[in-house]
């Protein structure tokens, strides 16, 4: 008999008639779809089921009291000495041998998308927007409304790395998207709520005095509360729904792994449509309508994807926890400083590798032995056997790591210098959300007589740019570059990353020269002491700098992203997103680095970020930015031709990658 949630199925019955494979309703009698499981949790596992003619049998879903006395199976002998793929391959050939269609069960995968829609609906919306509320409602200075934007994006992308040691190591990716996105739903919630109380925001300037007064210490903890509570969600959220979506395909399978390729393109796809309704739709709201109507229809709709996210739960797959590649590398680390006293041995045959694990449980046993490398030697001590011959190793970890999880932390390392050198891109690209906003305030932005574009609205020339980059580069760039380069991809990853370092460079040249342009525009209108006045400059001439960044984005995060899933090791590819999400965080952060200190050495005599765009010399700070980006394209260059494909590496010891 077999165990399942929905009763015990017995195999030795007569073969079913032939059912067309995803046409069985588990609603629908007397057909069954039996999902097993070994313990509580196998279906989620493995979720496979077995179809059978139950028209004249009784009814598969019963449950019966004892096994079958000609069942012929010792199903506790099975689980206890089979390891659980030998127990799936096992349980579907006792099925197929008797007849019964092995089938996987229906999963609701398209579920995911609308989560990750919500969520860059709410961040963008927010972000995008939110200089324009700080210095024009809560009375702050252009360079701390600048930080703040940076600081709230960074520590979104930063808490991507809590969230995604959380998943794995504690929750799971469906626990962890679920708390998290009750939390972002919290902060938005709360966020609209501050808009709506006047007593959480300063009264109004009084313009013909000239006077405006701060937001009180308090007015700033309730703002503060909202937006770390919206970035605490966005980073759990961020760190597992692309996974998670990943989860319900069967990559061994053919046809489930041609259709992760679709899923993954409408998860993009409804990413973009939420990038485009935050900076369109949600914005013009918000600047005519009000806060309050804007960031309410942004927890509105949190709401509605959580709940179509948690109608799909009885029909997701999940998979085991298992674990952290942080934890790796701090193990790694624990246990080459403790024992650090011992020598290296000459031969690293002689280091502790997973043949030497003794507990097949234990899931070091089960990675693709990795060649031993000469590179950062001191970590080899981590792998250093020193007891007794024959004695049995059942260490933990902290105290002795094989010599295969010793590569793979050093191959993470060899990733650093490229890692390192692309957050100079999103330093720029913060630019985009801060001070390229802050202009476009200043700047006529009618269409016609009577239609103004809200600022933060120029932001869709930056999304329409990544949507227009994309195609091209496919459909032109790609076969031009097989041609010419006879790379099967094209551009190799570092060759994309390359081109859109190069394409932020060119970002803040245009960004320097316009707003030369627009300074000059306004000393001739005489309007240098006048900010509240429009300068009479087309809010169209910022378009080169939100283009040439949207397209350098095309190029650098697909290049990033496909890099670092192809480089990091099998064992820790979860680490992948880590590292991505990473350089993220600490280019906003950067840039707030650089704003604080441009500030504090420049704020008293000579301003280059001015409260007043038209008195300060912003200029100065985007040919900073162009130099930075130059010296950091020359550094990229040396990491790029130091740097070996992993599978080249592998290759040249003779090792063909296992299938992943």
């Amino acid at each position: 008999m077999i165990e399942s949630k929905m009763g015990r199925t017995d195999l030795n019955k007569e073969p079913p008639v032939e059912y067309s494979y995803g046409t069985i309703d588990l609603n629908v009698e007397p057909n069954a779809d039996v999902g097993f499981d070994s313990q509580a949790s196998y279906a989620q596992q493995n979720d496979y089921g077995f179809v059978y003619d139950d028209s004249k049998q009784s009814n598969l879903k019963e449950t019966y009291e004892e096994k079958s006395a000609d069942s012929n199976i010792n199903w506790e002998t099975k689980e206890e000495f089979m390891s659980e793929e030998e127990l799936v391959g096992w349980v579907k050939s006792r099925a197929l041998d008797n007849g019964y269609i092995v089938v996987k069960r229906r999963t609701n995968k398209s579920k995911t998308t609308g989560v990750e829609a919500c969520e860059r609906l709410a961040t963008l919306g927010i972000a995008v927007n939110l200089v324009t509320y700080l210095t024009g409602t809560m009375h702050l200075g252009n360079a701390n409304a600048a930080n703040d934007v940076t600081n709230f994006m960074g520590t979104s992308f930063m808490l991507c790395l809590l969230g995604g040691f959380v998943a794995d190591t504690f929750l799971g990716r469906y626990l962890t998207i679920a708390i998290f996105t009750a939390v972002q739903a919290l902060g938005v919630t709360i966020l609209a709520i501050s808009t709506s109380i006047p007593s959480l925001q300063p009264p109004k300037c009084i313009q013909t005095r000239g006077s405006c007064v701060p937001a009180t210490d308090f007015q700033l903890a309730v703002l503060y509360l909202a937006l770390y509570l919206t970035a605490l969600g966005t980073g759990g959220l961020k760190s597992s729904v692309s996974g998670f979506g990943s989860d319900q395909f069967d990559e061994s399978n053919k046809e489930e792994k041609a259709q992760m390729t679709t899923f993954f393109n409408w998860f993009f796809f409804f990413i973009s449509i939420g990038s485009l309704a935050a900076v369109t739709v949600l914005v013009y709201i918000q600047d005519n309508l009000g806060r309050r109507w804007g960031y309410g229809i942004v927890a509105c709709s949190i709401g509605l994807g959580f709940v179509i996210f948690l109608s799909g739960t009885r029909r997701y797959r999940f998979k085991k926890l298992v674990g952290s590649p942080l934890t790796q590398i701090a193990s790694v680390f624990m246990a080459a400083w403790r024992r650090r006293h011992l020598e290296v041995p000459s031969d690293p045959s002689l280091l502790f590798n997973v043949d030497d694990v003794q507990m097949a449980e234990d899931p070091r046993k089960l990675k693709q032995k990795m060649p031993h490398s000469k590179q950062f030697r001191f970590l080899d001590k981590a792998a250093i056997k020193n007891e007794k011959p024959g004695e049995i190793l059942k260490v933990s970890k902290w105290y002795l790591s094989t010599s295969t999880d010793v590569e793979e932390v050093k191959m993470v390392i060899t990733m650093l210098p490229i890692w390192a050198t692309t957050i100079m891109f999103w330093t720029i690209y913060a630019q985009m959300t801060t001070f390229s906003v802050s202009q476009a305030t200043t700047m006529d932005r009618h269409i016609g007589k009577s239609f103004l574009i809200p600022a933060a609205s120029l932001t869709v020339f930056f999304v329409g740019s990544i949507l227009l980059t994309v195609p091209v580069y496919d459909r032109i760039i790609v076969p031009l570059a097989k041609r010419f380069l006879k790379h099967p991809q094209g551009l190799s990853p570092l060759q994309r990353i390359g081109v859109g370092l190069v394409m932020s460079t060119f970002a803040m040249v245009a960004a320097a020269l316009i707003e030369i342009k627009r300074l000059h525009v306004a000393q001739a209108h005489g309007l240098v002491d006048d900010p509240s006045r429009v300068v009479p400059l087309s809010v169209f001439w910022l378009v080169p700098q939100f283009f040439f960044v949207g397209s350098g984005e095309a190029f650098t995060y697909i290049g990033q992203l496909d890099f670092f899933l192809r480089e990091c090791p099998k064992g820790m590819k979860t680490m992948s997103t880590g590292l991505f999400l990473s350089t993220l965080s600490l280019g906003f952060f950067f840039s707030s680095l650089l704003v604080t200190i441009v500030h504090k050495v420049t704020g008293n005599t000579d301003p280059w970020l001015a409260d007043n765009l038209n008195k300060g010399k912003l200029y100065n700070f985007y040919w900073l930015l162009t130099t930075l980006s130059i010296i950091n394209i020359g550094l990229y260059l040396i990491g790029a031709k130091w740097y070996v494909y992993r599978e080249h590496r592998l290759a040249g010891d003779g090792i063909e990658l296992e299938e992943e």
